[in-house]
């Protein structure tokens, strides 16, 4: 078994959808990226590289690549999974936390783990997603971004 361990962080600007876990949250500004740049599910990327040795999301997918402009998070998750069980590995658990003042994720967490689940081929209750807010403190609690945390436990598939 291995662990790998995911961070990523996005400012808040106007102009752009908010997408958190693969779903849009209802928000006057979404996060800057170069793609939908959802950091949760860049989050679970990194972590699934980092746990199969495969560097990070930056190395696969490099924002000066016009090709991945705009694409959705759950297609970079779905090649980052792909990675893993082609270097023998499967996913055993995901346990998540988004780090986020406003809007309150509350009532868009069950659709998260639902997306990252189904995304991964895995059942929900191997999916943790937890949110918390930064109580005020750094860019975070001034508003200006967001953060999210991954840990992943993955295995060595069968005849590997």
């Amino acid at each position: 078994m291995r662990i790998g361990f995911g961070y990523d962080s996005h400012r808040l600007v106007k102009g752009r959808k908010l997408i958190v876990g693969g779903v849009e949250i209802p928000c006057d500004r979404g996060l800057l990226g170069h793609s939908d740049a959802d950091v949760l599910l860049h989050a679970i990327c990194d972590a699934v590289l980092g746990a199969v040795g495969a560097g990070d999301l930056g190395r696969h997918f490099p924002d000066t690549d016009p090709a991945y402009k705009d694409i959705p998070s759950r297609e970079l998750l779905i090649r980052v999974n792909c990675i893993a069980i082609k270097k023998g590995f499967r996913i055993n658990n995901v346990d998540t936390t988004v780090v986020l003042e406003n809007p309150k994720l509350k009532e868009y967490l069950e659709e998260m783990v639902i997306n990252v689940a189904g995304i991964l081929e895995m059942d929900r209750d191997r999916i943790n997603i937890k949110a918390t807010t930064n109580e005020g403190m750094g860019f975070i609690g001034r508003g200006e971004g967001v953060a999210a945390f991954a840990v992943v436990l993955i295995e060595e598939t069968e005849g590997a």
